[in-house]
């Protein structure tokens, strides 16, 4: 199983991006997908998460309201759209599968390795 996440870079606070994830080895349908992120000298913290239907999501205070997680099933990708970027979302951002949606790491199966996004002040 891989899971690759893409889509980071640097943009100036205020600006946008949108980071894309693919899992390649599993039956995508049947995941939730969630997103996390750490900063330098920090601890990996949840972002977002969406069930595997796409029914349901799941956001960090942080970033309710700038940011947005939905899925394509047909395509088998994930998506995590984050307007209104600030400095403090300076992180590399982690995709993650597991049979839950939910904010504990642990209950992930399966990680990506992560895309780094900076965000200028």
């Amino acid at each position: 199983v891989q899971l690759q996440a893409s889509g980071g870079g640097l943009v100036q606070a205020g600006g946008s991006l949108r980071l894309s994830c693919a899992p390649s080895g599993l039956s995508f349908s049947d995941y939730g997908l969630g997103w996390f992120r750490q900063a330098a000298r920090s601890e990996r913290e949840f972002v977002a998460a969406v069930t595997w239907s796409g029914g349901s999501t799941y956001y960090a205070e942080p970033v309710k309201g700038r940011f947005t997680v939905s899925r394509d099933n047909a395509k088998s990708t994930a998506y995590l759209q984050m307007n209104n970027l600030k400095p403090e979302d300076t992180a590399v951002y982690f995709c993650a599968a597991g049979r839950l949606a939910v904010k504990d790491a642990s209950v992930y199966d399966y990680w990506g390795q992560g895309t780094l996004v900076t965000v200028s002040s």
